[in-house]
């Protein structure tokens, strides 16, 4: 998802993983808003369920599909571009439970996002996922931004 400023070029959302591994991790660590889809489930149906289970909100809007990336562990991630635009302080996740501390037979919930964020080309490139930039790289081209 994007949105352009009366006054500027575009600006990306993106998500920032919950639970206490990512906790200190800024740069390289955010990513655009994703999840599995499930089995034998339309995969642009898959990303609206999983944007609305991320940021609280559904995506609406036309939907233009950017060519899949691969992430260094193999994983890969299918996107749409949407403009439109959402009040990230706003945003609220679903859920997850896990172990936590490790070993102690606790468990915790945290949110599968605890953040969310609009942020120009330049800045964006910095914080996301380096498995992703393509897709970035790749929607600013598609709306004349970069």
């Amino acid at each position: 998802m994007y949105r352009v400023l009366l006054d500027g070029g575009p600006e990306f959302l993106l998500v920032h993983p919950g639970g206490p591994f990512w906790k200190n991790k800024d740069v390289g660590a955010w990513s655009i808003p994703k999840g599995e889809p499930a089995e034998g489930e339309d995969l642009l149906l898959a990303a609206r369920r999983e944007f609305l289970e991320e940021i609280g909100v559904a995506a609406n809007g036309e939907f233009r599909a950017l060519a899949p990336v691969v992430q260094k562990g193999g994983k890969v991630v299918h996107a749409w571009l949407i403009e439109g635009d959402v009040d990230v302080a706003a945003a609220k996740s679903n859920m997850f439970s896990m172990e936590w501390p490790p070993k102690s037979g606790q468990m915790a919930e945290f949110p599968e996002v605890d953040r969310a964020g609009f942020f120009d080309l330049e800045t964006a490139r910095e914080k996301i996922n380096a498995g992703q930039v393509g897709l970035l790289v790749a929607a600013a081209r598609m709306i004349g931004g970069g």
